[in-house]
């Protein structure tokens, strides 16, 4: 089967954010304004497409990263929908691995969170183009202008507003559209119909403040344009545009856009942002590998079907119809169902057995799967998070993926025999699905431990035991195996002959001392006879004699 849509219509976003920023309610008006869903589930009502897990829809969180498909205008965009809450950062950072670009979701009223930062700085790692949604716009306390202040102070400088707001709060009505100088309302039931008309007279000098400051901040960023902005000259709308996606994809500029997902307004705008702004695969360097052989000997893929095969399977999920999942990406070459693949960290062949393109926890068979995509096979037994699959013929290695190290952890033990030969199994098939949990076994308190980020982790990890595995199990806080050491320094005195049948302390009582002290010193003479070896010795010589005396 022949691509569909060419490698420069690729995208490969995740959405990325602090806990109940609106991640998900976002992720569900792209799946309604692209067509892949004919209703919008709310998150507050268990319904979201991407929180398909039971701990999920019961929470209102996201705690597994969820991927989808989906398209809009001329590009096909492959979304990845990454959880808030700290304890299960591993999904975004290992989805960042893959991702060539990013949507950074922002509360209205809270601005920079804490998470927030650390996902920011997860991007930088892997130096990943994004840009930042301001959401909630429509929620009590909303400030547009002191969340954009939030992320120059604690983000970064170069963050450049594409849009305002019209009002804010229950008076949010819409956006103003600074490259065409429109403002842009959101009517229908679902926001469906996008009006264009002319900007409210009291809000068109700070249109044009912002619209100028705009163009200043794109126009640094390209000597021809600086050039023709110092002469006066008008700069075309698809010249600022194109530098401005350049600008994005080096990460010099991060353009700001905003809405309200809930109350269905500016959603399109924000994919028209991934289709303009963020890159494809071919807007970004070429993959680096190394030589199995010789790990300083670099080798170079191309974003192209014509390369060798690479890609790197980035998550393990275990679905109860189909068996293990192994999502990857693929950098470059084309990946057929039924052929054989090389694990380059672990030197092992694989069969590729189906392809699947995944939409939440919904699977698409396919036959064959191209660079640049994004996608699920089944059946790899010997592949890991972090694996670099490659073509037999043509090896290579990815860079590796680094993970953070757990940090609590809680004792756990099966409540009957029939439960401790599944809880072995189901605690290996849940570390192998997450680098952040890890089992453990103490030797001197005999207890075996499980270890997470946090508590909420490790509360998700029992409860899936319980559901998905049918082990029941109780857990605690883990023993602590006390131990005796010397702290200070001490003196002693050599035993002197005339001493060495009875202890110094004997002799040193003072003849006032007390009938107690004297009895206890008596005492440890006494025991300090019956184990003393040479008196043993002699005693039992004593008896021998005088019941057998020598004639």
């Amino acid at each position: 089967m022949p691509r569909k849509y060419p490698l420069d219509k690729i995208r490969n976003i995740g959405i990325i954010a602090h806990i109940d920023a609106g991640k998900t309610t976002v992720s569900e008006r792209v799946l309604f304004y692209t067509g892949k869903k004919h209703k919008i589930g709310e998150v507050h009502e268990g319904e979201a497409e991407m929180d398909w897990m039971e701990q999920e829809r019961e929470r209102g969180i996201t705690i597994t990263a969820a991927a989808t498909t989906c398209f809009w205008q001329d590009c096909q965009v492959n979304i990845i929908d990454t959880p808030g809450h700290i304890d299960f950062t591993v999904e975004v950072q290992r989805s960042l691995r893959v991702l060539d670009g990013a949507v950074v979701i922002f509360d209205g009223v809270a601005g920079v969170e804490p998470q927030s930062e650390t996902v920011w700085r997860q991007a930088d790692k892997y130096n990943v183009p994004r840009f930042c949604f301001i959401n909630k716009m429509d929620r009590m306390g909303a400030n547009w202008e002191k969340d954009l202040a939030s992320i120059h102070e604690r983000l970064t400088p170069n963050a450049v507003p594409l849009n305002l707001p019209i009002g804010a709060e229950e008076n949010f009505g819409g956006v103003i559209d600074l490259f065409k100088m429109k403002a842009i309302r959101f009517l229908g039931e679902k926001g469906e119909k996008i009006i264009e008309e002319e900007i409210p007279a009291d809000l068109l000098e700070w249109s044009k403040k912002w619209r100028a400051n705009l163009i200043e901040r794109i126009v640094e960023k390209d000597d021809n344009l600086m050039n023709a902005y110092l002469e006066g000259k008008e700069i075309p709308d698809a010249d600022l545009k194109k530098t401005l996606r350049e600008a994005t994809i080096d990460n010099k500029l991060i353009p700001v856009l905003c809405g309200t997902a809930l109350k269905n307004k500016g959603i399109q705008l924000m994919l028209d942002g991934v289709c303009d702004y963020l890159p494809s695969p071919l807007d970004l360097p070429d993959t680096e590998g190394f030589d199995l052989k010789d790990p300083e000997k670099k080798i170079i893929r191309k974003a192209s079907d014509e390369e060798p095969f690479a890609a790197l399977a980035f998550k393990i999920a275990a679905d109860p119809y189909v068996g293990q999942l192994t999502f990857f990406r693929i950098y470059s070459g084309v990946l057929k169902a039924g052929s054989y693949v090389l694990n380059a960290t672990t030197g092992d062949q694989e069969r590729i057995g189906r392809i699947l393109r995944m939409h939440s926890n919904r699977r698409e068979e396919v036959q064959e799967m191209y660079a640049g995509e994004i996608a699920a096979t089944v059946g790899l037994k010997k592949t890991g998070t972090g694996d670099t699959l490659c073509d037999v013929q043509n090896p290579l290695i990815l860079e590796k993926m680094e993970f953070p190290e757990p940090v609590i952890s809680v004792a756990i033990e099966p409540k009957t025999k029939v439960d401790q030969e599944k809880m072995g199994l189901a605690l290996r098939r849940l570390a192998q699905e997450d680098p952040t949990f890890r089992i453990s076994s103490n030797s001197e308190t005999g207890q075996t431990e499980i270890a997470g980020m946090g508590e909420l982790h490790l509360e998700i990890i029992v409860d899936r035991l319980m559901r998905e595995f049918s082990v029941d199990a109780n857990v605690g806080r883990p023993q602590v195996a006390y131990k005796e050491t010397i702290k200070n320094e001490a003196e002693a005195e050599p035993m002197k002959s005339k001493e060495a049948l009875f202890p110094r302390s004997l002799f040193r009582l003072s003849k006032r001392a007390s009938r107690k002290l004297r009895t206890k010193a008596c005492w440890q003479v006494i025991l300090w006879l019956i184990f003393r070896p040479r008196f043993m010795t002699v005693l039992s010589m004593m008896l021998i004699l005088r019941k057998w005396p020598l004639k």
